[in-house]
């Protein structure tokens, strides 16, 4: 294939996976911030303060899958969340689940990959986050977590603001992120192009391709330094799939980014002692390379 087939192909492949994912982010963030409008940050407070381990876990890892996009938003909320005497297994269930099952991640992956993997993925990683949650909490690991003052806590919405308003608010929250994220999609796509037109297939086959033992464990470390948001690591995978790479090793690339990414660790570090913030990432990358086992397996099946 000569250098100008090559350009044309990845030129092709960016306008179309761009404007694709462009026109489902601004709809699935549109219907985000009315879910933000009407079930705010202080009533999930309230509702996980009064619960236990086990169906707490499983409402923290629902109630992480509703947040916000990114680290700089979750750690907040997460304080607040401990602030508020919300049991740590639940507010780890709720940390885990936040980055992985947000719906912007898993509408991408969604129109990326198809429904069916994205189902799947979305079972794992949220059994993983009710579990591993209550486990980190069982076994005492809220010892490690410094005692961080909560500063500047945002003031309550208003509830009894009208329909109208809140759709405004919520049309106004999808378009400010758009702007925010628009640079990370279209370097995503842009990255994806250049893989989808210049990189020969072999090379990814061979490299982590499902024949290759150690592409799962691998492709879990390498997602950490390579994540920058959802919105970039998504395009590429979808890429790297269509090319040859394992569904397990994609899948784990994506969750062991996504989970603990280094724009995340690095603000846990603040709130977390080195025992609890090595347990977190250990979770994290175990989830990645289990999950990523099971995709390779069922991809057999």
């Amino acid at each position: 294939m000569d250098i100008v087939t090559s350009i044309l192909i990845a030129g092709q492949f960016f306008v179309v996976i761009a404007a694709e994912l462009i026109l489902l982010f601004i709809g699935i963030t549109f219907l985000v911030g009315l879910l933000h409008a009407y079930v705010p940050e202080e009533r999930i407070r309230g509702v996980l303060a009064g619960k236990r381990q086990g169906v707490g876990n499983v409402l923290g890892a629902g109630f992480g899958a509703l947040t916000p996009f990114c680290s700089c938003s979750t750690i907040p909320i997460l304080l607040g969340l401990l602030d508020a005497g919300v049991p740590f297994g639940v507010c780890m269930s709720f940390l885990l689940a936040s980055p992985l099952l947000n719906p912007v991640i898993l509408s991408l992956l969604a129109a990326l990959v198809g429904i069916v993997p994205t189902a799947i993925y979305a079972g794992i990683t949220f059994a993983a986050a009710v579990g591993l949650g209550a486990l980190l909490g069982r076994l005492g690991y809220d010892r490690y977590v410094k005692d961080v003052t909560v500063a500047g806590r945002p003031e309550p919405c208003d509830c009894n603001s009208s329909h109208g308003t809140r759709i405004r608010g919520a049309f106004s929250f999808a378009v400010a992120l758009f702007r925010q994220v628009l640079p990370y999609l279209l370097l995503g796509a842009g990255i994806g192009a250049f893989i989808y037109g210049f990189i020969p297939e072999d090379l990814i086959v061979a490299v982590a391709g499902p024949e290759n033992p150690l592409a799962i464990p691998l492709a879990a470390v390498i997602g950490v330094p390579m994540y920058i948001r959802a919105e970039t690591i998504i395009p590429i995978s979808a890429v790297l799939l269509e090319k040859g790479m394992g569904i397990g090793a994609v899948m784990a690339l994506i969750i062991g980014g996504a989970g603990a990414s280094i724009p995340e660790v690095t603000l846990l570090a603040a709130i977390f002692e080195r025992r609890l913030l090595a347990a977190f990432v250990a979770v994290i990358l175990g989830v990645a390379v289990l999950a990523g086992v099971a995709f390779q397996v069922l991809a057999v099946i």
